[in-house]
């Protein structure tokens, strides 16, 4: 399976760079990240960034032609159109990916090391 979200044009995919955290962006962003951790194959383009791949997609294309950049974020699974508007809910990946929720929730660790002789 493969799935893959069209964000639209923002500057990162985590929601945690403008001015107020966009909650519904960090949740995405985890839920993301633990699937990759797990080996699925799940992609998220930005239209800001990527906007050669929102071209080379007749069904992104479409669907940005017919109603515009509001529809996005537009997830894909498998080549087939799932949902447009609004991302993809933890119960619907969990469904899509045969996973519990709760494994939706992984958050990355970075370690930090600190050299006391150095200071």
């Amino acid at each position: 399976m493969k799935i893959e979200i069209f964000d639209p044009a923002m500057c990162c995919s985590t929601g945690v760079c403008g001015p107020s955290v966009d909650p519904e962006l960090t949740r995405v962003a985890a839920a993301v990240y633990s699937l990759e951790k797990k080996g699925f194959e799940i992609k998220r383009y930005n239209l800001a960034n990527e906007p050669g791949i929102f071209a080379e997609n007749e069904t992104i294309t479409q669907i940005l032609n017919e109603e515009g950049p509001d529809a996005l974020p537009v997830t894909i699974v498998d080549s087939q159109l799932k949902k447009s508007g609004k991302y993809p809910t933890n119960e619907e990946l969990s469904e899509w990916f045969g996973i519990a929720q709760g494994e939706l929730t992984e958050k990355p660790k970075k370690r930090v090391t600190i050299q006391l002789k150095q200071l």
